[in-house]
């Protein structure tokens, strides 16, 4: 027999598990913003990214309205490709006192030997306050590269690399730290890509975090990469030497 009030209370549960449903469903698939405000009590050295894509940058201003401790500026990508800013970004930044790295964009369809070459040639025996950072990241990069091949092509770039008295870190996001540095990579320092608070689970030990796309700093038009040294300002002085010694031990070896 129909019911009117039974009728409308089964219209108001349907109604509201409806509505339960699609704010999940929007939080699970709505785009995440490419910013983290962290700690700077915790947090306290600033680093940034950056690359001929930013323009001209005043690294004065960096350095100084900016609070900015390290840069990292791209410097190659794959075998031959040179960003047409380095030369400049890094005489500046560390005539503006900055402590400078040097970063490549790794490619899973080149091999890593010739990868390290074009980094080595286009460093022309400058020297360098941070390990180089090999950027591995399936964004922009072709998809059906299998991961052990992958996998070895990295090693073989990191081989050149330590060869030539290079030390290097690994710069990637979570999906790349699970694909191709998790139970493969456990000599090198990582810098994680994330937009959470914590980066990534308590296993993994990062040295660097990226945490924002979206950040403003003086001397810098738009938006810029934000980064952070996970420790203070001795445990970033430490890291800077042990690193410097090992350059050091590299190259006597060579």
């Amino acid at each position: 027999m129909y019911n009117p009030a039974r009728t409308c209370a089964y219209a108001i549960i349907a109604f509201t598990a409806l509505a339960i449903g699609g704010v999940l469903a929007w939080r699970a698939l709505r785009p995440h913003e490419p910013h983290v405000e962290i700690d700077r009590g915790r947090y306290p050295i600033t680093g940034l990214d950056l690359s001929a894509h930013n323009g001209i940058i005043d690294f004065d201003k960096v350095s100084g309205e900016g609070g900015v401790t390290f840069v990292y500026l791209k410097a190659t990508e794959g075998a031959d490709f040179r960003d047409s800013a380095f030369t400049r970004n890094f005489d500046a930044a560390r005539a503006a006192g900055l402590d400078v790295g040097p970063y490549h964009f790794f490619r899973f369809d080149t091999e890593g030997a010739a990868q390290a070459a074009n980094l080595i040639a286009t460093l022309n025996g400058r020297l360098i306050d941070l390990p180089v950072a090999i950027d591995v990241e399936e964004w922009g990069n072709p998809a059906q590269v299998p991961t052990e091949m992958i996998a070895e092509r990295l090693e073989a770039m990191r081989a050149r690399l330590s060869a030539a008295g290079i030390q290097s870190l690994i710069y990637t996001n979570k999906n790349g730290y699970s694909r191709f540095v998790r139970h493969r990579i456990t000599d090198a320092d990582i810098w994680i890509c994330s937009f959470t608070d914590p980066p990534v689970g308590a296993a993994v030990e990062w040295k660097i975090w990226q945490h924002s796309h979206k950040g403003r700093v003086p001397g810098v038009k738009g938006w810029v990469d934000l980064n952070t040294f996970n420790g203070d300002i001795l445990d970033y002085r430490l890291w800077k030497k042990i690193n410097a010694d090992k350059e050091v031990e590299l190259g006597m070896k060579r």
